[in-house]
């Protein structure tokens, strides 16, 4: 099983940990092929309301180098999933668009044919790896941990193009979640936005929207957050902190990745994690092990 890893822009800039804790779950748990394809550019996302055009032409531009090597790719990012899947989408239903793209991408000797696909790393883990073989791979389960399962935006909607899992009730990351030993709870607001998409627009939407989150999780009985999107995860961990400091809440929930909750359960190091890269500590789950 192979895949072309797509890191976007804000996991090598500013969660590395995110990166670092998929890579040693992927390829030395699970002994999955990650390709790092060097010529990747900005999933195109942050033009898309800008220039359309762009966004689809870069966008595209990554889909058509992952098929040159004939690949998927496996997205960490669920904002950059959601951005290829729209592309794939796109592209798929206008000829006059693709006819565009592969005019500019041919002058680099690339082609967009639609054989590569855009796969979410959660995705990936439950369909690909599946249940059974992952649950092979837990050595370190956790006991009465509760945790509180972020889903985000890009990943759930628009569901027709991105195709992860039922908008309304998913359950892959769940799954995924209890597979670690841990108890996925239910609370009413899992699947609203983190808040991270106004920040910089309506900073005081935008944080409410975040404290909304945070509290509804808490009352639901969670003990961390858990996360698959590093915009979500920042979101939980940086400004969660600055809000906790400005408010002197000395009861922050602390947002965990989901590489990060499996990879303590198979056993590996917190430090091999990078788990004490979190603003807001993440040293006492090792105690529900």
């Amino acid at each position: 099983m192979n895949f072309a890893l797509f890191l976007g822009c804000q996991i090598p800039a500013r969660l590395p940990a995110y990166e670092v804790s998929a890579r040693k779950v992927l390829s030395e748990a699970l002994d999955i092929g990650l390709t790092d394809i060097k010529e990747f550019n900005c999933c195109g996302y942050p033009l898309r309301n800008l220039d359309y055009k762009a966004f689809i032409l870069a966008s595209a531009r990554n889909l058509a180098l992952a098929e040159k090597q004939d690949l998927d790719i496996i997205a960490l990012c669920s904002c950059c999933y959601g951005s290829l899947k729209k592309v794939e989408s796109v592209l798929k239903s206008s000829q006059e668009l693709k006819t565009w793209v592969n005019e500019i991408l041919a002058r680099e000797g690339l082609a967009y044919n639609g054989k590569s696909r855009a796969r979410h790393f959660l995705s990936v883990l439950c369909h690909d790896v599946g249940s059974k073989a992952l649950a092979e791979k837990i050595s370190h389960p956790f006991k009465a941990l509760k945790i509180a399962a972020h889903y985000g935006c890009h990943a759930l909607r628009p569901s027709e193009v991105v195709a992860f899992d039922d908008p309304l009730k998913p359950t892959i990351f769940d799954k995924l979640v209890a597979l670690t030993g841990a108890q996925s709870v239910d609370w009413s607001m899992q699947l609203e936005c983190c808040g991270a998409p106004l920040s910089g627009i309506n900073d005081k939407l935008a944080l409410n929207q975040t404290t909304k989150k945070i509290t509804n999780a808490q009352q639901a009985g969670a003990d961390f957050l858990c996360t698959a999107c590093p915009y979500c995860q920042m979101q939980f961990d940086t400004i969660q902190n600055k809000i906790s400091k400005a408010r002197s809440d000395n009861h922050p929930l602390a947002a965990i990745t989901y590489p990060q909750l499996i990879g303590l359960s198979m056993g590996m190091a917190p430090k091999a994690l990078k788990i004490d890269d979190n603003e807001i500590p993440l040293s006492s789950i090792t105690q529900f092990q």
